[in-house]
């Protein structure tokens, strides 16, 4: 009987320590921005629902050193979208990597068939262990400008932008096990249901994260609203509100609005 020769389809997807940042679907869909210089379009085409995009391209914003889609808010869809030049080069990057990764897999398949692996489910389980995915929707990338140390805690400062610092208390036992040190890469994560929203200027909270934005759009749920704002800087924040939140705020797309939430609510992770 002839033995069946073990063939890996490359499809490349880049990780971060908070879930996949770029994959074949997003690439497709920054494609499409691209091609059609509009999100539902783009979604129609890849493809997938319209919150899915405006999800996903959030995330990539939100991760990217700088924004590769920018929108104009307004109109029933969000307004025009448009692939930035940084959009584009990370995309034709991609592309090249996926090429060089598909090769590579294709070498290692050669050797598995001329027997150099001999445990392909061991290989497969070992491949699945090296991904990592959150259920937090805000996930943040930056540089730790400012350590405080404390008898218990770390109040650690995160420069998000050129605008925006982060604040984060941890535990002094989590700091010194991420061996955090001022100028290293982390990331912040926050669940959007720790995030406030306030549209008044002059209101005061014990919060020590105040970021302010606009409104991009709003998600209404069977009981609850998830509302999607946009820092000047392109980076993006989601809070999942009530109701009648929206409703006493009158928030609407484009509205200037403030995302608040305590600097306990932030998890720092690292690469090492």
């Amino acid at each position: 009987m002839e033995q069946s020769l073990h063939r890996f389809k490359g499809r490349l997807e880049v990780e971060t320590e908070v879930g996949t940042f770029l994959g074949d679907k997003r690439i497709r869909l920054l494609e499409a921005i691209d091609q059609h210089g509009s999100i539902s379009a783009a979604a129609q085409f890849v493809p997938i629902s319209y919150k899915a995009a405006w999800d996903a391209v959030d995330a990539m914003n939100n991760l990217a050193d700088e924004p590769l889609v920018t929108r104009a808010v307004g109109g029933k869809n969000g307004g025009g979208t448009r692939l930035t030049g940084y959009g584009r080069r990370i995309v034709a990057l991609y592309r090249a990597l996926e090429a060089e990764y598909q090769a590579a897999l294709d070498r290692l398949a050669a050797g598995m068939n001329e027997g150099e692996a001999s445990n392909f489910s061991q290989f497969r389980r070992l491949l699945q262990r090296m991904s990592m995915k959150t259920s937090a929707r805000n996930q943040f990338f930056g540089s730790i400008v400012a350590l405080r140390a404390g008898e218990v805690d770390y109040e650690v400062r995160l420069k998000l932008d050129d605008a925006n610092e982060l604040a984060a208390v941890i535990t002094r036992e989590s700091a010194e096990n991420l061996g955090l040190a001022m100028g290293m890469e982390v990331y912040a994560l926050v669940k959007s249901f720790s995030v406030l929203l306030l549209t008044d200027r002059e209101a005061r909270t014990t919060a020590r994260n105040h970021l302010w934005g606009e409104v991009t759009h709003i998600h209404e749920g069977p009981v609850n609203s998830e509302v999607i704002m946009v820092l000047p800087s392109g980076k993006s924040i989601c809070a999942v509100v009530t109701h009648d939140s929206v409703t006493n705020l009158n928030l609407a797309a484009g509205m200037p609005v403030c995302a608040v939430f305590k600097a306990s609510s932030v998890i720092l992770c690292v690469q090492h």
